[in-house]
């Protein structure tokens, strides 16, 4: 069986040689390297080319997110799973948009991590679920947001389409053209940036915004 190799990135000695030590005991893992910084991370990947990082956040001289980013510019098929002991939004988000696979605490056990690391390697991400619960908080929030922009009549549209009404019936309920309320559904799917009106539809109902129960 071919193994996974894997580089460890963490500017706390204690922290990275622990997670190495317990990799070692892993026949499926082979160990390329470690670094103690990001930029130094990013000149292990350029002479190793591992199937996966083990990547800290918060490092001097380059952060996790720094490293993650530019890594992936030369080598996009690697699998750099984030281990920290932050969840909150100002590293989370900064962390996956720069192409980070999956993200995990520190908390985590020497199992988790190990389990984490074959399932990247077959291309299955992991999100440990503190911070998978703060992803979601904060897509709600963006989608009640989204539906603040629009007008008290462009609201009133989103509604009836929420309730499957066509743009005839929308017409007779709300007392305008239908040229109108053509005009107002252009511009809800410009605003919620969306497609079509199924996918405002599911929205509407999604948000709690149908006039009927």
């Amino acid at each position: 069986m071919e193994k996974i190799s894997v580089a460890v990135v963490d500017d706390h000695d204690m922290v990275r040689k622990g997670i190495i030590s317990y990799l070692e005991t892993e026949t499926k893992i082979v160990i390329v390297g470690e670094a103690d910084s990001g930029k130094k991370a990013v000149s292990l990947v350029k002479d190793t080319r591992p199937d996966v990082v083990l990547m800290d956040l918060l490092m001097e001289n380059g952060t996790g997110i720094e490293a993650t980013r530019e890594i992936l510019s030369f080598y996009p098929e690697c699998k750099i799973i984030i281990i920290t002991s932050f969840y909150d939004d100002e590293q989370v988000f900064p962390a996956i948009e720069a192409g980070a696979f999956s993200y995990m605490l520190k908390t985590a056990t020497a199992s988790e991590i190990i389990k984490a690391i074959e399932k990247a390697a077959r291309g299955e991400a992991v999100i440990e679920p503190k911070v998978a619960n703060r992803m979601m908080d904060r897509l709600r929030g963006q989608e009640r947001k989204l539906h603040d922009e629009l007008t008290e009549r462009e609201l009133e549209v989103l509604k009836c389409i929420g309730e499957g009404m066509t743009n005839q019936q929308i017409s007779e309920e709300l007392y305008i053209g239908v040229k109108t309320v053509k005009t107002h559904v252009s511009n809800i799917l410009g605003k919620l940036g969306i497609s079509d009106r199924t996918q405002a539809a599911v929205y509407a109902n999604r948000n709690g915004l149908i006039k009927k129960p």
